[in-house]
């Protein structure tokens, strides 16, 4: 088997507000809890008790990614690493569903309709309408970024993968130990493409907040191992 090469560490951040409510958030920008910046400062202590230090770092442009990734870093002792902020690496865009209650989101659409807008793999929930409440057509953030109106995992995959390619893979070949802090569906579309996960089973795959996954890859940045750091 070839040897270990190279490193790559996932944290999904830390809980958030709307974790916490039930709610529905995809792009739109929530902050951590106190639960939740705990978890990010206990991510970055595992990382230092472990020995796990990265040398470059890759987050959203979501507050609540970022507050993870510079809490983690300062409990690590580094908070002064050098870090890339790109959207494509946002959480789902969750277009009309953006704000709301998800038991009542249920309620109204019923259990199975909701399953298969948060769990299919290709079907997106309904589109965010223009001018709505959660229209971020105006948040700075992303001037010149054509926004979706709503997305499927299928769809965030699409636009996190060629990212990957283009700016972490060559990060992992030129020798850095990579820190991406992001989020539950922009992180699962990197365990699936490293550990080779079917478009049916990847919708039912959990990724806990605040637990740094590790990947041991090769280096052709093939996944020799993953595991959640606190296993080991």
């Amino acid at each position: 088997m070839p040897k270990t090469a190279h490193r790559l560490i996932l944290v999904r951040h830390g809980q958030s507000l709307w974790n916490l409510e039930n709610r529905f958030t995809g792009w739109w920008d929530v902050d951590l809890t106190a639960r939740g910046e705990d978890e990010a400062r206990a991510a970055g202590a595992l990382l230092l008790a472990k020995g796990f230090l990265p040398t470059l770092a890759f987050t959203s442009l979501q507050t609540r990614a970022i507050r993870t990734l510079h809490l983690a870093l300062e409990a690590c002792g580094r908070a002064w690493l050098p870090e890339i902020k790109d959207w494509r690496l946002n959480e789902r865009h969750y277009g009309g569903l953006t704000g709301l209650d998800k038991a009542e989101t249920a309620a109204k659409h019923g259990d199975d309709q909701v399953k298969i807008w948060r769990r299919s793999f290709d079907t997106p929930p309904p589109v965010l309408e223009a001018g709505s409440r959660f229209d971020l057509a105006t948040d700075p953030r992303y001037a010149g970024i054509a926004i979706p109106s709503t997305e499927s995992l299928k769809d965030t995959i699409t636009r996190v993968m060629p990212y990957y390619e283009s700016a972490i893979a060559p990060a992992l070949q030129a020798g850095e130990t990579v820190l991406v802090a992001a989020h539950g569906n922009s992180l699962r579309a990197l365990v699936k493409h490293l550990s080779g996960i079917s478009d049916a089973d990847i919708t039912g795959l959990e990724i806990p907040t605040g637990q740094p996954i590790v990947y041991e890859l090769d280096e052709n940045l093939t996944a020799r191992e993953r595991y959640y750091l606190s296993e080991r």
